[in-house]
């Protein structure tokens, strides 16, 4: 029998999404335009993924700003694509 630690991940936590910010982010999925929040020590930054060329915002934030950011960027691709 093998005892197992149990590994706690981070998490930058819960952002209240709207109906606009999930339409905004199925079509950039759909386009292969991936955001994501990840860990940078006790702080988080913003990943960008354009067709597998992956970018990082220069900026560093705390979780909830981070989760707002990522949705800006959704916001930003699909606003830029869609006049």
């Amino acid at each position: 029998m093998a005892f197992w630690k149990k590994t706690l991940g981070k998490s930058p936590g819960y952002h209240v999404y709207t109906h606009e910010d999930m339409k905004r982010v199925q079509w950039c999925l759909d386009k292969n335009i991936k955001i994501a929040v990840i860990p940078n020590g006790i702080r988080w930054q913003v990943e960008i993924n354009l067709n597998k060329k992956i970018h990082l915002d220069s900026n560093i934030y705390g979780a909830s700003e981070a989760l707002e950011k990522m949705y800006e960027y959704y916001k930003y691709y699909y606003d830029k694509h869609n006049k």
